[in-house]
């Protein structure tokens, strides 16, 4: 497994750690530097709390979904790109997906995340 993919495997664990709090904090460390950011159209943090804050609203929010990957990872340097959805796991539907781009850290973990919503529901 590439740097890349690692670095994005890390990133869905601490996205699925929504509803566990406990979990979070753990996941997100492990996926983010300390000074890491995320950014996409509806949120803008920097640092382990600001992103567990937004996992965990995304997981009050979306309750019995979970994020999943869609396509590979193409990365190269220290830059990564792919895409998204949020799936339901009582009937597989999908109504919220995107793609985002994240550069790493030296030592492979996510500096900077830059989130795109490609698909979300109705208002």
């Amino acid at each position: 497994m590439s740097v890349h993919e690692t670095a994005v495997a890390r990133y869905f664990e601490a996205w699925n750690a929504a509803g566990r709090p406990g979990e979070i904090a753990k996941a997100v460390a492990a996926a983010w530097s300390e000074d890491g950011s995320y950014t996409d159209p509806v949120a803008d943090v920097t640092g382990h709390e600001g992103i567990a804050a937004v996992i965990a609203a995304a997981g009050v929010q979306f309750p019995g979904f979970e994020f999943r990957q869609t396509g590979t990872v193409d990365g190269h340097h220290g830059i990564a790109r792919f895409g998204w959805e949020l799936v339901s796991l009582a009937d597989g539907s999908a109504p919220v997906a995107g793609s985002d781009v994240i550069a790493l850290a030296e030592d492979g973990r996510i500096r900077t995340v830059y989130g795109f919503l490609d698909r979300v529901p109705a208002a």
